[in-house]
């Protein structure tokens, strides 16, 4: 396995619009494959990056299998490309661009006949 430790995602093999079942599954699938107790045994070398990738699956599923912390993960490492606009009540909220500016929103329009 050749995945980016910073990646959780491609530690369990995963995209990240894998559902909580996927990755749950992909979690025990690795728990299978690199256990001391279930995998073959081998070379020192073998168990050396079994034990890597074991390791690697337990902290990838820790925050991963949790819905809290895995918002915070998916913020943390998708804050480059903006939310899409979210509508509260008739008003859309947009992303704001700077600290210095307030955010903007937009409500529906109203037309009123001047007469």
């Amino acid at each position: 396995m050749t995945a980016d430790r910073s990646d959780l995602y491609a530690v369990l093999g995963l995209t990240s619009r894998a559902t909580p079942e996927e990755i749950r599954h992909a979690y025990r699938e690795l728990m299978r494959q690199n256990h001391p107790d279930t995998r073959p045994a081998g070379e020192p070398r073998d168990t050396a990056v079994s034990d890597a990738r074991l390791r690697q699956a337990v902290s990838a599923y820790s925050i991963l299998g949790d819905a809290a912390r895995r918002a915070v993960y998916d913020n943390r490492t998708t804050s480059t490309t903006p939310p899409p606009p979210v509508r509260i009540h008739g008003v859309q909220r947009f992303q704001q661009r700077g600290p210095e500016q307030p955010p903007i929103l937009a409500g529906p329009v109203r037309w009123h006949v001047s007469g």
